[in-house]
């Protein structure tokens, strides 16, 4: 896209030149915000869907994700026409490993989450969807030498205090919730600094899962372990949404987090489990004790501090009408 700045130096030029030689976007996929906003909206709504697929293991319906996900990537692509930055790509060692690394770490949140959903975990998967807003500013200090000031310091220490009150109360720290935060955390940030535009990256991650994915899937199919053989017309119905679905909020996600700044999409992430939190209680009504009430309390206590810190601050530095 003309003028979007390479952040990943020299060595992946030529395939991001590539990425940009395509038409014009959409006026509303040039606003990242909004783009970044509607993913974290199917995101939260998520549940509703998997809930749907209970009868696959989070395993296999991971690998029927990356497959119908990639023949529908697969398929824009060729609407598109466009198909040589594929081929520059995949002749970058360093881009092959840096877009290897994004997609493993998205296979690893996919998985969790899959788990948790079925599992009845809805509200700890809210909970880790609650952390990465503070992951994003613990992420900032530590990889990309970012300074918070002393009132993000104080909502990353509430948010540690409520992680470790949880894991006190209950005996166990929520790995949940924290390996959920981590692994979305620092997938944003290959996504932030990554070379490719948000489409180029997605489908080129997607392609590298498929490596894996589709021959697992032929392999248990033959073998007589996979959990749609003799399934219905209608759960392959919903199994077949899987691609569009998966892909969508990717594709908006990828645009809004390489056009808006990492704080500002940690803002927008909440959207995502605070609809994941109201149907895990109102919907699948998941047992909300005291304890962890507690704990989700300093959270979001540490959530409202952080925001309302950065608007302060935003207002503070926005240009003032002449």
């Amino acid at each position: 896209m003309a003028g979007q700045r390479d952040n990943a130096g020299p060595l992946f030029a030529t395939a991001s030149a590539l990425a940009r030689t395509r038409a014009a976007p959409t006026p509303f996929m040039q606003n990242g915000l909004l783009a970044a906003a509607l993913a974290y909206v199917i995101w939260g709504l998520f549940p509703l869907y998997f809930h749907q697929l209970t009868r696959l293991g989070a395993f296999e319906l991971v690998l029927h994700r990356t497959v119908w996900a990639l023949c529908f990537l697969l398929c824009v692509l060729a609407w598109r026409r466009q198909w040589r930055w594929l081929g520059q790509a995949l002749r970058q060692p360093r881009l092959l490993g840096l877009y290897a690394a994004s997609a493993a770490l998205l296979s690893v949140n996919w998985l969790i989450y899959v788990w948790a959903v079925n599992n009845g975990h809805v509200l700890e998967a809210s909970l880790g969807y609650f952390i990465n807003p503070l992951v994003n500013v613990l992420l900032g200090v530590l990889v990309l030498r970012e300074r918070p000031r002393p009132l993000q310091w104080l909502a990353l220490t509430l948010a540690a205090s409520g992680v470790l009150w949880m894991a006190w109360r209950t005996g166990a720290p929520p790995w949940v919730a924290l390996a959920l935060a981590l692994s979305f955390g620092l997938y944003g940030l290959i996504k932030k600094t990554a070379p490719l535009e948000a489409f180029e990256g997605l489908t080129f991650e997607t392609l590298l899962l498929a490596l894996v994915a589709v021959p697992l899937l032929i392999g248990w199919d033959l073998t007589g372990h996979s959990s749609m053989t003799g399934a219905p017309a209608s759960l392959w119905a919903w199994l077949l949404l899987a691609g569009p679905l998966t892909a969508i909020p990717l594709l908006l996600f990828g645009h809004g987090a390489r056009r808006i700044p990492l704080g500002t999409l940690g803002l927008l992430q909440y959207i995502s489990p605070s609809l994941q939190f109201l149907l895990g209680v109102w919907l699948f009504h998941e047992p909300l004790q005291p304890d962890r009430l507690a704990g989700f309390a300093l959270i979001w206590l540490a959530l409202l501090l952080y925001s309302g810190e950065t608007l302060w601050r935003a207002r503070l530095v926005a240009p003032r009408p002449a």
